[in-house]
């Protein structure tokens, strides 16, 4: 994989160099084809003219013989394969106009070779050819695409890990424009996906969703991208904070273009159980068109439920059958529950069995053994709540409630003061409706 920025140390003048390759590509040709045309002929005279620009378009061209070469040729003469490219690197970086070579050079590598160890060679080659590039050479950029291609055939995402933390400094130098960032970014995260790394392919999918410029987000590929983004937000098993795609601009025009998909992410970003409930009827076959996991969706609303209700109760104590009608689970199921929601990380605490207990009261700490036919309750500190929800979910929680209460007291002030209360009806929205 691309490493510091190096040089290769071949020895001889730029015309006997090239009628060595020559030759040596002739001779590959040759055991392929026996009818095959030779460049050596070609070259020759090219490089009295001291048309270095021709003569590398002959050796670039007639390169691509390297990958059709039968697995045992690559076998015994591994060595040999890998000069060749190299002296054919050397050769295109004393053109002045190198980078009209690399396309071509990147393409044949990415073709298949008829041997298991042909990803490897390719590689090889092609941090050869990045490496001497120059560090701000935009050419990088095409021979990095030309790497992820390598990659992604061969699975072998493993060996460009180590370098995506170098990416943001590579694209500085570069200075690629946003277009080209947000090509770059799914394909790693295709790359990611296709290996089962979801949170990898999911941190450069949102990193690709933030490109789009305000007055793209309506575009039809922003569109399709906000979608795909949304989809991979809701059904990655850990993740449970939506505010990172709230923020972007492509989501937000969702709100027009599909109001559905908006307010399905806006329940799983505020709302509870109910609200996911009564939502998928009266939207037949949603979750099915969508090609959404009702089982995964339905754990993770739980969850977030789950979660909500530690964050809004005023009291340390929470009774079992409250936890059990708001997750629509049964009492038994409670603990189970309570037990993955501190291990998904949106409640922190400790589990407490002790006998004739029905209650739910903070969550800290380790679990401790109670009496037999014990029902159990949940203890600890949080500061008034049963549980510490992370990122934006509880003050979004709280700005409703407050919203709520302003609601109800104008209510009632209009009404005489006389006691009426509001139902718990849909929640108050968050954000702007057009």
């Amino acid at each position: 994989m691309p490493g510091p920025s190096n040089t290769l140390l071949i020895e001889g003048t730029f015309e006997e160099l090239s009628e060595e390759l020559a030759q040596y590509l002739d001779d590959v040709s040759k055991k392929q084809n026996p009818d095959a045309t030779p460049i050596k002929p070609e070259v020759t005279p090219l490089l009295t003219q001291e048309k270095k620009d021709d003569v590398l378009k002959k050796l670039v061209t007639a390169s691509s013989v390297l990958n059709n070469a039968p697995e045992r040729a690559y076998t015994m003469k591994f060595a040999e394969f890998v000069a060749a490219y190299n002296l054919l690197v050397h050769l295109v970086t004393q053109s002045s106009r190198a980078e009209m070579f690399l396309p071509k050079m990147t393409q044949n590598l990415c073709a298949p070779f008829p041997t298991p160890n042909g990803p490897g060679l390719a590689l090889s080659i092609l941090t050869t050819v990045f490496n001497i590039l120059p560090a701000n050479s935009d050419a990088r950029y095409h021979v990095f695409l030309a790497t992820l291609r390598v990659v992604r055939s061969s699975g072998l995402f493993e060996t460009l890990r180590p370098q995506l933390k170098n990416l943001d400094g590579w694209i500085a130098l570069w200075e690629t424009d946003e277009e080209d960032q947000r090509s770059l970014f799914l394909q790693i995260s295709d790359v990611a996906a296709e290996v089962g790394d979801e949170d990898e392919s999911y941190n450069y999918l949102l990193r690709a969703l933030r490109t789009i410029p305000t007055d793209e987000a309506a575009n039809e590929s922003s569109h399709d991208l906000a979608i795909r983004a949304l989809k991979a937000a809701l059904t990655h098993p850990t993740h449970f904070s939506f505010q990172d795609l709230t923020v972007c601009d492509a989501i937000q025009a969702l709100r027009k273009s599909e109001p559905d998909w908006y307010e399905f992410l806006e329940l799983f970003n505020a709302e509870q159980l109910d609200d996911y409930n009564d939502f998928l009827e009266s939207h037949d076959d949603f979750l099915e068109i969508g090609g959404l996991n009702p089982s995964l969706l339905l754990r993770k609303m739980r969850l977030l439920t789950l979660a909500s209700l530690a964050a809004s109760t005023p009291s340390r104590s929470l009774p079992y059958q409250h936890i059990a009608k708001a997750l629509q689970i049964s009492a038994e199921d409670v603990e189970m529950w309570v037990i993955d929601v501190i291990r998904a990380g949106l409640v922190e605490g400790k589990l407490n069995v002790l006998d004739s207990q029905e209650h739910v009261q903070g969550i800290w700490g380790e679990a401790v053994d109670g009496g037999a036919g014990a029902t159990g309750y949940v203890e600890g500190e949080f500061g008034g709540g049963l549980g510490v929800i992370k990122g934006e979910r509880m003050k979004m929680l709280q700005e409703r409630e407050r919203e709520a209460k302003e609601v109800d007291g104008k209510v009632n002030g209009m009404m005489g003061g006389g006691g009426a209360t509001m139902g718990r009806g849909r929640g108050v929205r968050t954000g702007f409706d057009d």
